[in-house]
């Protein structure tokens, strides 16, 4: 029997259409299997493509799982966001004016409106050491000069990256990685302070390589950077609100927005609507 949803394809992190990372939703996905939602993000081959359904959780406005074309994450900042406007552009209303809960793998997440733009509170990170042997691994993969490499740490807010942070923009964004070693052995986050090439306006360059996933860039990532500002915040590397770039490598002009307030972090981002349509499983 054939299946019809609602369907959203978004641009996340941009305010312009083909500018940021893509993400489909699917409404209303009640009644999908497992295999079904799998199947169906690996064949739009984006990052992600999420679907949305009613919540579990009481306090939580709808629900979300997140595929990427090689299985199911707990959370994502890019579909958080993305998601989100996709609910309330199809008529979803929160409990709480401006502020929206997502129920997703790791629990409620919070998202607000900040006028047009939306921003999540970044989840609970978890901060471990990187085995010697493996960042040298990477970092032979990556082709990063060794000496660029200025710290490491695993970064874990859900999805579970290896952070590096490196000393040189221009050489991160004319990094060229041999995915295919990357894929045995991480995803990898690079952030770098922004140099006199980079984009204008923006503090950090950041670039996401996540071939175990079946990703081999993330044009723009939300949790990764999440997980880079609450590391670099922490130890003094990053003032407590900045804008980061992401994208550049691939000719997309991604834009980040980061402030850590009081009641903690939040990542901010534009989300252009691209498509709406029906789909037919």
């Amino acid at each position: 029997m054939t299946v019809h949803r609602r369907f959203s394809q978004l641009d996340v992190f941009t305010a312009v259409p083909t500018q940021g990372n893509p993400l489909a939703v699917v409404h209303d996905a009640e009644g999908l299997s497992d295999a079904q939602m799998a199947a169906f993000a690996c064949w739009t081959n984006l990052s992600e493509t999420t679907f949305l359904l009613p919540p579990t959780d009481a306090t939580a406005d709808y629900r979300v799982r997140i595929f990427t074309p090689g299985g199911e994450l707990p959370f994502a900042g890019h579909p958080t966001l993305g998601s989100c406007r996709a609910w309330l552009d199809a008529g979803g209303r929160p409990r709480q004016a401006g502020r929206i809960v997502q129920q997703c793998g790791v629990g409620c997440v919070t998202v607000r409106a900040q006028g047009d733009r939306l921003a999540f509170a970044a989840p609970p990170l978890t901060r471990t050491p990187v085995d010697d042997r493996l960042l040298a691994e990477v970092v032979d993969a990556l082709g990063l000069p060794p000496a660029d490499l200025l710290a490491a740490c695993w970064l874990d807010n859900g999805p579970q990256w290896l952070g590096l942070r490196v000393a040189n923009a221009t050489r991160l964004r004319a990094l060229s990685p041999d995915h295919g070693r990357l894929k045995t052995l991480a995803k990898v986050g690079l952030v770098a302070a922004q140099d006199a090439g980079g984009a204008e306006g923006t503090q950090f360059e950041v670039r996401g390589f996540a071939a175990p996933i079946g990703v081999e860039e993330d044009p723009v990532t939300g949790s990764l950077n999440a997980s880079l500002a609450e590391w670099l915040i922490g130890e003094g590397v990053a003032p407590p609100a900045y804008v980061a770039a992401q994208g550049t490598a691939l000719g997309r002009h991604g834009r980040v927005h980061v402030r850590r307030e009081a009641d903690g972090l939040w990542i901010g981002g534009d989300v252009a609507a691209c498509i709406r349509g029906e789909l037919r499983l």
